[in-house]
């Protein structure tokens, strides 16, 4: 059972349903006075207004979600991504016409566990009104920070970087999907969908196995990875930033030992992220000497067309091979 923030339920309009019926009055007025200026009748005018409606109205959150929504619609629906490529999902603010957005749509697939941190109230607000808002990655089987043993105290929003829970979360899309509009069948386009990623997941699987175990030891810009390392067979031996969110800032002590772990693990990779500058990870590289570098995955953001990363699956893979490539040896 899908858990959302609010559902609509109770015989009292809410604030979402007035504005509706007041949108739909005007609409109404506004289709009479066209009618009566150009000699048409209203029912004409109405008939040709829903030509290319676009019929369920849905908000994503961030981009990855935005793409997981559209392989899934397709052309039964209009997805509404709030967040554009290359933006950080922790230090994101809505405009006021994305908010506005949220409060009309039909349905607002959010990532929830504390990842759209400027989202929340704005998110909550929209579910007061009536509308649905589903928090996919704690449906999840979410992890909490630090892998499956649990080095923290909250749990890891990062749930897309594992292929196969987006299987189960697409499902989950799927199911609210046909409980809002059960006359199209989303529950096959969710299976085609859950099986482009099964054979991603796959591919990955194939690509990793040229790293051999010694060497699966991460170090990354955050706490981003720590699904796919609970994935895949890697264990995260530190982060630049220590901490799950990248609006943290690293101490000086904290790189100090970052460097220390770097070196006794014997690793020589940062793995970065394209929505965040590599400057300090640059330097503990620098300190380290010249065999250390850093990669660039893309972890919070889908990346521009051509980039290899501009869908889910695209950046999962490319990640894989972006890692394998670093770590093979």
């Amino acid at each position: 059972m899908i858990t959302v923030l609010n559902s609509k339920v109770g015989l009292r309009p809410t604030r979402r349903e007035v504005r509706r019926r007041t949108e739909l009055l005007a609409s109404i007025v506004l289709v009479a006075i066209i009618a009566a200026a150009c000699g048409g009748t209203v029912e004409e005018d109405a008939t040709a207004s829903t030509e290319g409606n676009p019929g369920l109205r849905i908000v994503a959150t961030t981009t990855i979600l935005g793409d997981v929504v559209s392989n899934i619609v397709g052309t039964d629906g209009a997805v509404d991504v709030l967040m554009p490529r290359g933006a950080d999902p922790h230090d994101f603010q809505a405009s006021a016409a994305q908010i506005a957005s949220v409060n009309r749509a039909d349905l607002v697939i959010a990532n929830g566990l504390g990842l759209e941190e400027s989202l929340t109230d704005v998110l909550a607000s929209a579910a007061d009104d009536g509308v649905t808002v589903v928090e996919l990655a704690p449906l999840l089987d979410p992890l909490p920070f630090g892998g499956s043993n649990g080095a923290q105290d909250s749990d890891d929003p990062h749930v897309w970087l594992d292929p196969l829970r987006m299987v189960e979360g697409v499902r989950l899309i799927g199911a609210e999907l046909a409980a809002i509009q059960p006359a199209i069948d989303w529950s096959s386009a969710a299976d085609a969908y859950a099986t482009d990623l099964t054979a991603a997941h796959e591919a990955i699987v194939a690509r990793l196995s040229a790293i051999p175990g010694e060497r699966r030891r991460l170090v990354t810009n955050h706490d981003a990875l720590g699904y796919f390392a609970d994935r895949y067979g890697f264990l995260v031996v530190g982060t630049v930033i220590p901490a799950g969110s990248t609006l943290a800032d690293p101490s000086s002590e904290a790189l100090a030992e970052l460097i220390e772990v770097m070196q006794r693990e014997g690793v020589s990779v940062i793995f970065g992220e394209t929505t965040q500058p590599d400057a300090i990870a640059d330097a503990v590289a620098a300190e380290l000497g010249q065999e250390a570098q850093v990669v660039e995955l893309f972890t919070g953001s889908l990346g521009e067309a051509g980039s290899g990363a501009d869908t889910l699956i695209g950046l999962l893979t490319t990640n894989a091979d972006r890692i394998a490539s670093a770590l093979a040896g």
